[in-house]
Order: C-alpha cells, then sequence, then structure tokens
C-alpha cells in the first residue's frame, strides 16, 4: 500500500535490494558468499597504518566539504595523468561518502520532473531510485543479450525532447563488459549540439584484463564538458566498507553537485582523506589492481571449466556471469536460493538488474575472494 498513516511513499515498489537478501542467506546457512561485490582479504597494511597515524596525530574533524584539497590534486594529478584531462580541484573535483553517494548527488543535480534518464540494463540498482525520487523517468535499454554491448541504434530511438541525461557504466556491473572507441564515437555522435548531460560510473576503472584501456568520459572533449565522471577508492584500495569516492565534473556541474552534496553528508571521513592522498602517491598501489584481479578471474575459470556453467566474457570488474542452461529449468532467482540453501554458494541472480523481469538463464559471482574460497566454491559448482 502506498499511503499508510499518511505516510506517501516516494518509493512504492522499492524493496530491500538483491545484494542484502542473498548476503543474509549466505549467512543464514553458513555458505560461501560470492553474492555481494566486495573482497574477502584485507586492504594494505601500509594504508592501515596511515589512517591510524593521521587518527593520532588528532585529524578527526570534520573535513572541508569538497574533501581535502590536497586529496583533489592528487585526484587532478592521476585523471591528468591516466586520461589526458585537467580538472581543476578547486572547483571541479568532490570526495564523497563512495560512489552510490556521489550518483544520488549527481542525478539531484540535475533531474527534475519530467525529465527522461537514459539507462542501460542490467544496471546497478541505485541509478532507477535516485532518478524516480528526483521526479525523473527511467528510459531502459537492454544491452545486446550477446556480449552486453550497447544497441546504439536504439539509443537514437529513445532520445526525445525531455532527455535530460544517459548514464554509462564501464566497466560494467555486473556483466564485465568494458566500452570500445566506437562506443565512445557513437556517444560523442549522439549527445553533439544538445543539451544532453552525462553520468559516467567508472568505480572499477583500473580493473581491465588483457592490458585493455579504460575509455573514461574524461578523455573525451565532447563527453566530458557534459560529465559527472563518477569514481571509487573502495574498488580499487579493497576498502569498500570506507564508502570514498569522488565525482570530477566541469565547474558549472560540481557547483550544482555540491548544493545537493552538502546537505548529504557535508563531508567525509578525514582520517581516511589523508591517508589516501598520501597512499595514492605511490603509482603501484593503482596500476597493479589489473594483473591481480585477471589473475583470480583465469583462476576461478580454470576451476569451473569441468563444470556445466557457461562463463559470459569478463572483460573487467571482479564480477564473472554464468550461464547455467544446461543445469536447470529453474528461474534465476530460485536457482540462486538453491544453491545458497543446498550447495552451499551464495550468488546474485541477474534479473534483479532489470526494471521488467529478465529470463536468461544468468548468475552472477564475485571473484574479489581469497583463492581458498574461489577453490572450495568451485569444488561445489563443479558438482552440480
Amino acid at each position: 500500500m502506498n499511503n499508510v498513516n499518511g505516510l506517501n511513499s516516494k518509493l512504492p515498489d522499492v524493496q530491500t535490494s538483491i545484494f542484502a537478501i542473498m548476503s543474509k542467506m549466505a549467512a543464514d546457512y553458513n555458505t560461501i558468499n560470492l553474492s555481494q561485490g566486495f573482497p574477502d582479504f584485507n586492504c594494505s597494511d601500509e594504508l592501515i597504518d596511515l589512517v591510524n597515524h593521521f587518527m593520532k596525530k588528532g585529524f578527526n574533524q570534520y573535513a572541508p566539504m569538497p574533501g581535502l584539497p590536497q586529496l583533489r590534486k592528487e585526484i587532478s594529478l592521476k585523471v591528468n595523468r591516466d586520461y589526458g584531462k585537467h580538472y581543476n580541484f578547486e572547483n571541479e573535483i568532490t570526495i564523497t561518502a563512495g560512489a552510490t553517494q556521489a550518483l544520488y548527488a549527481a542525478f539531484s543535480a540535475i533531474v527534475n520532473t519530467g525529465d527522461e534518464v537514459i539507462i542501460f540494463e542490467p544496471a546497478y540498482d541505485s541509478y532507477i531510485p535516485a532518478i524516480k525520487i528526483n521526479g525523473g523517468i527511467p528510459i531502459p535499454i537492454k544491452l545486446n543479450v550477446k556480449d552486453f554491448s550497447i544497441p546504439w541504434n536504439e539509443v537514437e530511438k529513445a532520445i526525445s525532447p525531455k532527455t535530460k541525461c544517459i548514464v554509462i557504466n564501464s566497466p560494467h556491473n555486473p556483466t564485465g563488459a568494458v566500452l570500445d572507441k566506437n562506443d565512445i564515437l557513437q556517444l560523442e555522435k549522439i549527445v553533439k549540439n544538445t543539451n544532453i548531460f552525462l553520468i559516467s560510473d567508472e568505480v572499477y576503472e583500473h580493473i581491465v584484463f588483457e592490458d585493455k584501456e579504460h575509455l573514461s568520459f574524461a578523455s573525451s572533449e565532447e563527453l566530458s564538458k557534459r560529465c559527472f565522471v563518477i569514481s571509487s577508492f573502495g574498488k580499487t584500495f579493497h576498502t569498500t566498507g570506507w564508502k570514498l569516492g569522488y565525482c570530477c565534473a566541469p565547474g558549472y556541474l560540481t557547483k550544482e553537485f555540491r548544493k545537493i552534496h552538502q546537505f548529504i553528508v557535508f563531508a567525509v571521513n578525514t582520517p581516511v582523506q589523508y591517508a589516501i592522498s598520501e597512499f595514492i602517491k605511490n603509482t603501484e598501489n593503482i596500476y597493479s589492481l589489473n594483473k591481480f584481479y585477471q589473475s583470480k578471474r583465469d583462476l576461478f575459470a580454470a576451476l569451473i571449466n569441468d563444470s556445466k556453467f557457461i562463463l559470459r566474457e569478463c572483460k573487467g570488474t571482479y564480477f564473472q556471469l554464468l550461464d547455467y542452461s544446461a543445469i536447470s529449468d529453474m528461474n534465476d532467482i530460485k536457482f540462486s536460493e538453491y544453491l545458497t540453501k543446498e550447495i552451499g554458494v551464495a550468488v546474485i541472480p541477474l534479473s534483479p538488474f532489470y526494471e521488467e523481469s529478465s529470463n536468461e538463464k544468468l548468475i552472477r559471482v564475485c571473484f574479489a575472494k581469497k583463492d581458498d574460497v574461489l577453490k572450495q566454491a568451485a569444488d561445489k559448482l563443479v558438482k552440480l
């Protein structure tokens, strides 16, 4: 019921997320948890020591609303080094309480009642609620089933006078797909000479495999001038629980972004900001990530090679899609429950990543786990 005791819900259809449901189920049944997307290993001891150092030094009060200047300066240097784009640390970079908060602030800054926002499904589950709560209308477009590439002809058809924004996520959660140069050219062509904004969710920017290049929207003049580029230290440094991310955007967008940001969290964790501003100076702490996670992807693939699961191509992120069509006729939610309760491995069904249900027999596993955990999970899955 939408109206209870005078409360008129802004998100009447939103329920507990599938990630929370499956993680709880994993705990309840004491199973191996390959569902929720976080590592089961610790972050760098050096980084922990740095946080402790700054805590003991007394840096435990509010940080400046946009984030510590020294951290924003380091981000500016990093983005310029990686993508050839200079963002002014003063008025174009904001430190956020994780990427999800940055996404919410970005949507809130630009989306008004009746605005249409194009998203691609399967999609990260925070997009649609953030659009709707701001009065926007999500326009979902399904990625191509074969390789989860973007059907650009459908995007062109979906553009209307009400189109306010297009949301892109690459490397893509949950599919592991990665944009190529043709994708950038197609999007540049679509948005040129329009007032369409972009939100680029790039939290897995440093987890791209086979030495492929991550194509950030920051590297395109046409795209970056209208775009919020959002990333996450949690994914890069194995610290998802610290909830620290950032948003790079041109000054006119950052001005509106910060108006929202200051009334959501005002500022974010001070000693962690100090620690990361030092830790990020050693580029090995960033650029070794691709090979680290590629080795885990390849290990898991080898371990379940003799199973009946079909591995879909994974070009980035720490997620792997498994096709179970040769194993069961159950829908993906029922099959995920079966794996958790009966087999002892918790996974995520793909259908909750769609606004309307999907019949694809696909599940998502997270391989950001210790090797022993991956081996134990694979032993169970191979027996199916």
